[in-house]
């Protein structure tokens, strides 16, 4: 993979000279998507420390598909579609449940066990085994989903592709990501999390613990708690404000499961839910 790697970076630094019929170009960049829709590469990954390490090279791989694909129509009954990326394809091979309505690029990997609502997975994401991706949720591009989570009715997971550099939204095995929630921006779930319905994540909001009222992060929610979506107060010369915050409120023990009754007395205990 090393010298694949290499030869991306090595396209992406002379980008401006390729043209569309490049077929050195197109099948070395054609292996890196395959790779990825094949789940043997990755766009991004935690390290050891829990940091986020992200593979430029793919990501350059990704642009440069963009850049040498030529557009193409697609009809499918009585629906036309024109893009340039193809949607991905057998997904009775690879163990995946799509239903109707669901949609996933070439390029993205789906793990086996994983669940399409109506939804829509772009390139360069990676959504893990026996994932529930439920109806109006995004993944968008480059983002790393766990196993054995579910992203729950509309949820936004942002994407990213420029700058290459930047971290895509992580979240973590075993996660519950509530109704509406919007996860973008590099935000980073750690594993066994639960955000109730509507919280807004992003690499700048403040997490807090409200236990201490110490900030934890920004932008990192804990692994194996209960957050929630709330406010904190301001002062601007124009008055006093409540800018959104996410809210701690509850430490789960490691592994426990999700018993979504228990959740909802500790969300209507906070005064989260009703």
């Amino acid at each position: 993979m090393a010298d694949l790697a290499a030869t991306i970076d090595e396209l992406w630094e002379r980008r401006s000279e390729l043209t569309p019929d490049d077929q050195d170009a197109n099948t070395a960049i054609g292996e890196a998507i395959a790779r990825l829709d094949r789940g043997d590469a990755r766009v991004a990954e935690l390290d050891a420390s829990g940091e986020p390490v992200v593979h430029q090279w793919l990501k350059h791989a990704i642009l440069l598909y963009f850049r040498q694909s030529q557009m193409a129509t697609t009809e499918l009954g009585p629906f036309e579609y024109a893009d340039k990326i193809p949607l991905k394809s057998d997904y009775a091979a690879a163990g995946v449940r799509v239903v109707p309505g669901a949609s996933a690029r070439y390029g993205s990997f789906l793990d086996r066990g994983v669940v399409l609502m109506p939804s829509y997975t772009n390139i360069g994401a990676r959504v893990g085994a026996n994932t529930m991706v439920d109806t109006w949720a995004t993944v968008g591009s480059c983002a790393q989903i766990g196993a054995n989570v579910h992203l729950s009715g509309g949820v936004g997971i942002g994407g990213v592709l420029e700058p290459p550099q930047a971290a895509p939204v992580i979240v973590g095995d075993d996660c519950l990501i509530g109704s509406r929630c919007i996860v973008a921006e590099g935000a980073r779930v750690g594993d066994g999390a639960v955000l109730g319905a509507g919280c807004i994540l992003t690499g700048s909001i403040p997490v807090i613990d409200a236990e201490t009222g110490e900030e934890l992060s920004r932008g990192v929610v804990p692994s194996w708690c209960v957050a929630v979506s709330a406010t904190r107060s301001r002062t601007f010369p124009g008055g006093e404000f409540g800018l959104p915050c996410v809210l701690v409120i509850k430490r789960l023990s490691e592994g426990e499961r999700h018993d979504k009754a228990a959740l909802n007395d500790v969300l209507r205990t906070h005064g989260a839910a009703t």
